[in-house]
């Protein structure tokens, strides 16, 4: 048993320190909390069993007959302070002590180690070989875990993680808190941006990122440490106002940048260009007409791409025509087409389909396609227009809106969900500033539990990164979404809208068409039978819907989206708003309603196409709502981040849902982004013209970077 007697180094202070803790917590918890039984010999056996004790002795701070229980406690701490005394002295025990700390009972330890701070806690576990044991405790961390980052005690231990200990360890050491660089230009350097930063994006690999700015430059920066100046590309040539959005391709030798042209403040023209992305140089590859300009664009495949148009058809309506674009331009021959038209979808009340984006879904079949359990459901809904009484509800309905007259009632699935996730607006009042939490249903954590078992996919993940190979450049082997916003009660995005993407061809070959004789006999024959032209009915969407393609689902959040990210396994949606009034009624489509100072956060699972977690985010955003811009996020495998109007960026736990940092700027934070090989490295942008790049304190302390503390802020507070 003295085998265990600290070891060696049991005269330092740094160990006595904590010992010491552990000594007065122990004369005040023994004599505190109830005890059944102490008994002392050659190994001290212990045991605290609260319950019973309570029910046994209900007032046993005050029983006579726990005095003498009391009396043997106080002699056994008496005589092991006396051995602390020896021990202080520099003294030893001269053989195996009944009554050393080394023979505490183990009940008694994690009952005192419980109330130490996790400093304290990680010194005392030095001491000894067997207080270290006790210290690993998987309980014990369990509390301390709760305690510290306010978990809510029903979640259980994320999958796929090795302890609770290794979880504090992480979420203490490992995620994203130091501000290793502040990207912008110097005396002694012209590298950054000069202009309010609007977006960034990240590689794929890792290895590189790029920025987007009002100054109109696109830059691309090497991920290492210290972040360098790779590639920069002035878009004001090509008569661009300024850049504001950027997307590496799967193989990362290509990047989409999209922006906005000069013109007028009402104008929404914008364009897109395709820069090749080498070892050593980067050019020019294509350049695609894209409006509005919030389209943004997005990669189809690796060599393919989409772009947007948008055409008036009568007062307030309007067609969104999505075309599917090469990543270059034909030179070899002019019958080789270079672009072909993917949708065209119906827009009302001066709506368009914008942010649009693409998510790879393997787990997409016939046997558990979300959009057949709809079908189902409602076979008679072609199309969707909220009821008055269905503000701020998710529709389960499917297509593009019915004439204003038409409404559909809600089902008992539309509703469920709405049931059991708590109210953002109702708790709004009792959330803490920087204390939000992202509220999931149960089914989530499912869905992570089962995510995180070895299948088939796994693989699929990374190697579908890859350059496709010819015969399947369309990846139409790979089942996706094409998700966007849009609306239909106003001009303003509120509804996310799902159109599964089923085989595409992409012509190899232009259609030459009719002849210039066989146009011109055609004319002359519509005009010997003096055909009337009949211009449609666009307000009329029944009579006219089989020129558009019909959108498949719809789902309304009630609020101003102002920005979407998938996970990394494109499973989850993760949707920024800004809320609306509850039971607002929209009068005027060209009047949208005023919109909330806070940023509401929305998780939707793509594998049902149902909300499956909500939050209140407690920081701030101030602008109206005809002026409101994007606020983007970003997911990672462990993290959700996102940038806000009050000056600072924020950094949740994806699986526990809790709240972690935030990071400092002097202006909106418009944008941030996780590398997707890197969950410890954050970058964040600005309108202060300055890139942040993050890193946790683990690569802090291996990369020699000092802790700035007044840049970034935990939020939950330690013991």
């Amino acid at each position: 048993m003295n085998s265990c007697f600290f070891g060696g180094g049991c005269g330092s202070k740094s160990i006595l320190q904590p010992v010491r803790k552990v000594e007065n917590n122990l004369y005040q918890q023994l004599f505190c909390w109830p005890v059944i039984a102490i008994t002392i010999r050659e190994k001290a056996i212990c045991s605290f069993v609260a319950a019973e004790a309570k029910k046994d002795y209900p007032s046993a701070r005050t029983q006579h007959n726990t005095s003498n229980l009391q009396t043997q406690t106080g002699s056994y701490l008496l005589q092991h302070k006396n051995l602390m005394e020896l021990v202080e002295n520099g003294e030893r025990s001269s053989g195996p002590d009944p009554f050393g700390w080394w023979a505490l009972p183990e009940p008694a330890l994690l009952m005192v180690f419980e109330r130490l701070s996790v400093v304290d806690l990680l010194k005392t576990s030095l001491c000894c070989r067997r207080w270290h044991s006790i210290a690993q405790d998987d309980l014990l961390w369990r509390h301390k875990f709760q305690e510290h980052f306010k978990a809510s005690q029903s979640i259980l231990l994320r999958p796929g993680a090795e302890s609770w200990r290794s979880e504090y360890q992480r979420l203490s050491m490992h995620i994203p808190f130091v501000q290793a660089q502040s990207l912008e230009p110097t005396m002694e350097n012209n590298h950054g941006h000069t202009h309010q930063v609007l977006h960034v994006s990240f590689a794929h690999n890792g290895e590189m990122f790029a920025t987007c700015s009002k100054d109109g430059y696109v830059i691309v920066w090497n991920a290492t440490h210290p972040c360098t100046e790779k590639y920069a590309h002035n878009m004001k040539q090509f008569s661009w106002k300024y850049s504001q959005y950027s997307q590496f391709n799967q193989s990362d030798t290509l990047l989409l940048v999209s922006g906005v042209h000069f013109g007028s403040p009402q104008s929404t023209s914008g364009e897109i260009a395709v820069f090749y992305l080498g070892a050593t140089e980067s050019h020019l590859r294509c350049r695609v007409v894209n409006r509005p300009y919030d389209i943004f664009g997005t990669w189809f495949s690796d060599q393919y791409l989409i772009s947007g148009d948008l055409h008036w058809l009568a007062h307030l309506v309007s067609t969104s025509v999505l075309w599917l674009n090469k990543a270059n331009q034909e030179i070899d021959s002019e019958h080789v087409p270079i672009m072909s038209q993917l949708y065209k979808f119906y827009n009302r009340n001066a709506s368009s389909v914008r942010a649009v984006m693409v998510a790879r879904c393997p787990w997409l079949d016939e046997s558990n396609d979300p959009l057949a359990t709809v079908a189902q459901q409602e076979p008679h809904s072609a199309a969707f227009l909220p009821h008055k009484s269905d503000q701020g509800s998710i529709s389960q309905a499917s297509g593009n809106p019915l004439p204003h007259a038409a409404s559909l009632q809600r089902t008992r699935s539309a509703i469920s969900e709405e049931y059991y996730l708590p109210d953002i607006r109702e708790r709004r009042s009792s959330s803490r500033r920087g204390d939000s939490t992202i509220h999931y249903l149960q089914e989530y954590r499912e869905a992570v539990a089962s995510a995180n078992e070895p299948n088939e996919y796994d693989e699929e993940r990374y190697d579908s990164m890859d350059v496709q190979e010819e015969f399947d450049e369309m990846e139409n082997s790979m089942p996706r979404y094409l998700i966007f916003s849009t609306g239909s009660k106003t001009f303003t995005p509120h509804q996310i809208g799902f159109k599964r993407i089923h085989n595409v061809y992409f012509p190899k070959k232009l259609d030459p068409g009719p002849t210039l004789k066989e146009r011109i006999a055609a004319k002359r024959a519509a005009e010997q039978h003096q055909t009337p032209r009949t211009d449609p009915d666009w307000w009329d969407y029944e009579s006219v819907k089989d020129r558009f393609d019909k959108v498949d689902k719809v789902i309304d959040l009630h609020g101003h989206i102002i920005g979407m990210a998938l996970s990394p396994d494109h499973r989850f949606l993760y949707v920024n708003t800004r809320p609306w009034p509850k039971n607002y009624v929209i009068i005027n489509p060209l009047e949208p309603p005023p919109i909330a100072q806070e940023i509401d956060i929305h998780v939707i699972d793509l594998m049902t196409l149902k909300r499956v977690g909500n939050m209140l985010r407690s920081h701030k955003a101030y602008t109206p709502s005809t002026e409101c811009f994007f606020i983007f996020l970003d997911v990672c495998d462990e993290y959700v981040a996102s940038g806000a109007e009050d000056q600072h960026a924020y950094l949740w736990d994806r699986y526990y849902g809790i709240s972690l940092a935030k990071f400092k700027h002097s202006d909106v934070v418009n944008s941030v982004a996780f590398n997707p090989r890197d969950s410890e490295m954050l970058i964040t942008t600005s309108d202060d013209y300055t890139i942040k790049v993050w890193r946790s304190r683990a690569k802090a302390k291996e990369f020699n970077i000092p802790n700035n503390v007044s840049e970034s802020f935990e939020l939950k507070t330690k013991n």
